[in-house]
C-alpha cells in the first residue's frame, strides 16, 4: 500500500520556507507521510496578484526576520539573519530544483541550498552555493545548470507554475491534502491533520 502523500509546494526565494525545508524529513520519518516536493515559481505568481510582500516595506521585513528566527529557535535551526534577499537568481535557483524534481537528488539539492544561504550567507542561485549544494546533492554543475537554464527545462517551470495557480496556490511554502490548500509553514501540521482525519484535529 502506498504511504499517504502531501504535496509540498516549494519556490526557492521564500524566506519562511526555510522552516519547512529543513525540518520536514524529520517530520515525515515521524508521522510515515510521504511529502512529494513540487519546485515553482512563486514570484511571477504574486507579481501577477500584485502582491509583494516586503519590498518598500522595512517595518513588515524586519517583523519577518524577527519571526524566522523565533520558530528557527523553536525547531532549533540554526539561523544567521537577515539572509540575503530577495535573491537575484530566484528563476535558476528554481530551474535547478525543476531538473532534480524527479530525483533523491533535487530535495537534497534544495535543503543545501537552504542551509547555505540561512546558515552561511551565502545566496541561493549565485556562486559558491550553486555549485556547491549541486555537489553535496551528488551531481556535477556545470551539466545541471547547463540543462536548467534550456528550453525544455524553461516549459517544465512554467507549466509548474500554473499548476501551481490553477490548484489556488499563491505563496510558498504551501501543502496540498486531497485540494485542500494550507499555506505556511505553520500550517504544516494542520494539513497533516487533515490527512489523517479529513479535519483539523487540535493538538
Amino acid at each position: 500500500m502506498d504511504k499517504p502523500t502531501i504535496d509540498f509546494w516549494i519556490s526557492i526565494g521564500s524566506t519562511y520556507s526555510y522552516l519547512s525545508v529543513m525540518r520536514i524529513e524529520q517530520v515525515a520519518k515521524a508521522t510515515g507521510i510521504d511529502f512529494r516536493w513540487r519546485p515553482f515559481s512563486v514570484r511571477a505568481i504574486m507579481i501577477e496578484q500584485n502582491n509583494v510582500p516586503f519590498r518598500g516595506k522595512p517595518v513588515k521585513m524586519n517583523y519577518m526576520w524577527r519571526d524566522i528566527e523565533r520558530r528557527a529557535q523553536l525547531y532549533n535551526l540554526p539561523a544567521r539573519l537577515p539572509a540575503p534577499y530577495p535573491l537575484s537568481e530566484f528563476d535558476l535557483a528554481n530551474k535547478v530544483a525543476i531538473v532534480g524534481e524527479d530525483f533523491d537528488w533535487g530535495k537534497a539539492y534544495i535543503q543545501a541550498t537552504y542551509r547555505r544561504w540561512f546558515q552561511n550567507g551565502e545566496e541561493a542561485g549565485l556562486e559558491p552555493n550553486l555549485s556547491e549544494s549541486l555537489r553535496e546533492a551528488g551531481q556535477r554543475p556545470e551539466a545541471i545548470i547547463e540543462q536548467a537554464r534550456s528550453e525544455a527545462v524553461e516549459r517544465r517551470y512554467q507549466q509548474a507554475t500554473q499548476h501551481a495557480k490553477s490548484s489556488g496556490i499563491f505563496g510558498s511554502p504551501t501543502f496540498v491534502v486531497n485540494g485542500e490548500v494550507f499555506w505556511g509553514d505553520d500550517r504544516l501540521e494542520d494539513a497533516i491533520s487533515w490527512l489523517r482525519h479529513g479535519r483539523i484535529e487540535p493538538g
